[in-house]
């Protein structure tokens, strides 16, 4: 469903699936980026002019950044180590991040294919803080597509 004429989209209204599972509680996704090569044909033309053309090329991998606060869900934990071990068929996941309107009607969807966690940070430790605990998720992915 579309959004009305002079409606624009809100930061604050998205989601994550994996694997068609809801991922909860988060707090932030960076990187969502759809790139191609770009190709340079140079050449000269009849009249022995020098021209460069610009060509599209193949589309780029990617990768997303997950923020989300620390909690005792450990899905991304035991997502990392089934990589670090080699569990490559288990570990390459599909998945979407779902842009939703005001009524939370999503409006927008990217989906990936054959994503795998590259790494896991935890926010930084640090005495007398008082912000909450973070840990963000580095996924590559191989496609990224709108829908």
């Amino acid at each position: 469903m579309p959004l009305p004429e002079n409606d624009s989209g809100v930061g604050y209204s998205f989601g994550l699936e994996v694997d068609g599972v809801q991922i909860q509680k988060i707090q932030e996704i960076s990187g969502l980026k759809m790139e191609q090569d770009v190709i340079e044909l140079k050449q000269n033309d009849k009249d022995g002019k020098y021209t460069v053309k610009k060509l599209p090329g193949r589309p780029k991998a990617g990768e997303l950044t997950v923020t989300r606060p620390l909690s005792e869900d450990n899905s991304f934990k035991d997502w990392i180590k089934d990589s670090q071990f080699g569990k490559m068929g288990a570990v390459r996941k599909g998945g979407s991040v779902i842009i939703y309107d005001y009524e939370n009607g999503p409006v927008a969807r990217y989906n990936f294919t054959n994503a795998w966690p590259k790494s896991l940070e935890m926010s930084s430790l640090k005495a007398g803080d008082t912000s909450v605990l973070t840990e963000k998720l580095v996924i590559t992915y191989e496609t990224l597509e709108a829908e």
